[in-house]
């Protein structure tokens, strides 16, 4: 089950987010916190050009993503969430970073173009 962000607070919002330690253009981010007991819930948004393209969820006091979840654009839907951090690599051309993709739990590749591709 993907998580309710109206449970949520917005904390803070990137455009040309940062991913890996480099802006990628177009990415928008979204980073949410809510109280749970003593810990502290957060949610990552990602989109492109006003589309949800990942989000990614756990606890603050985690190193690491709890759940992870894609949305394919070209069934209009998510896919269900998985464990852990997503398959994510940065998409460059020439040597400039074009976009961001994703590993479906299918295996096919999302980028932020919209192109899709077999996964390896």
């Amino acid at each position: 089950m993907l998580p309710d962000l109206s449970e949520y607070r917005l904390d803070r919002s990137l455009t040309d987010a940062p991913f890996e330690g480099v802006a990628v253009p177009g990415l928008s981010a979204e980073f949410y916190h809510r109280p749970d007991g003593d810990r502290v819930a957060t949610v990552g948004r990602y989109s492109c050009a006003g589309r949800d393209f990942l989000l990614a969820w756990g606890y603050a006091d985690e190193p690491h993503c709890r759940k992870s979840a894609v949305h394919d654009e070209t069934t209009g839907g998510w896919h269900h969430p998985t464990d852990g951090c997503p398959t994510v690599r940065v998409e460059r051309a020439g040597g400039e970073v074009v976009g961001l993709a994703v590993l479906t739990p299918a295996g096919q590749w999302l980028s932020t173009a919209g192109a899709t591709r077999p996964g390896k």
